[in-house]
């Protein structure tokens, strides 16, 4: 059992094997009883590692003729700090040596916590992102809620050491039955320089407002059904999102 971001978590954790040890695992879908379909790929794949992905990207961008970009994010690197593996330069030695490290290059770095990217601001140019979450604050500082980051006054701040702002969906586009008029973040954001992309776009009907729930509810799979998306996705995009991150790109593209 160890506490991460304040939060007691029990299992096992990842500084505890090697990267050998870790490449004997296989990926399981982490929601399978929303995505059986998913599931059914189970323990097939290994996991990948950052190098990996870029040269997936890269693959990608050869063959498709289009720049195929890479999204990493830094995970908790205030409690690997806390443990002698300090994130940020390992993050900056993977940028330089994927010859990603500079403004022009087909990645953004994003995390939660404000501190990684002031050191990263620091010493490169790639781009950094600023993730918010609906409620709570950077786990890095305790007494700053996100809430605060992203007054059109606090978003001036995060400029100065961010490209741009990760928020979770619902700080664009609220919910309640149904969705709810755009806030005024995505044009706070932009007065500022920062691209918006909001996270996570996914089709079920568990991650929909009711209004946009559809099949038949009394069904015992009625939260796994595809519900209808595109509103949504068409509400962040008439709010001037740059981009969105969704589990279904294929219906993400189809809504812009």
């Amino acid at each position: 059992t160890k506490t991460i971001d304040g939060q007691s978590v029990e299992g096992w954790f990842t500084e505890d094997f090697t990267l050998a040890e870790l490449k004997t695992l296989r990926a399981r879908e982490r929601l399978p009883q929303l995505r059986p379909a998913s599931a059914a790929f189970d323990g097939q794949a290994q996991i990948l590692t950052f190098d990996e992905v870029v040269a997936i990207a890269r693959a990608a961008t050869t063959r498709t003729g289009r720049t195929i970009g890479v999204y990493p994010e830094m995970k908790h690197p205030s409690y690997f700090a806390s443990i002698g593996l300090p994130v940020e330069e390992r993050m900056l030695d993977a940028l330089k040596r994927n010859d990603l490290n500079s403004a022009t290059a087909p990645v953004f770095v994003q995390c939660f916590e404000v501190t990684p990217l002031k050191t990263l601001r620091h010493k490169t140019r790639a781009r950094l992102v600023l993730l918010a979450d609906a409620e709570g604050g950077p786990p890095d500082l305790p007494n700053v809620k996100y809430a605060d980051l992203i007054t059109a006054e606090g978003l001036k701040g995060v400029a100065a050491y961010a490209d741009g702002l990760g928020p979770h969906q619902a700080l664009v586009i609220p919910r309640a039955e149904t969705l709810l008029p755009a806030t005024a973040l995505v044009k706070d954001a932009h007065a500022v320089g920062l691209q918006v992309h909001p996270w996570t776009v996914r089709a079920e009907n568990y991650f929909l407002p009711p209004a946009l729930r559809r099949g038949d509810a009394a069904r015992a799979d009625y939260m796994a059904l595809p519900g209808e998306v595109a509103p949504l996705l068409k509400a962040l995009y008439a709010a001037g999102v740059d981009g969105v991150f969704s589990d279904f790109p294929d219906l993400a593209v189809a809504a812009r």
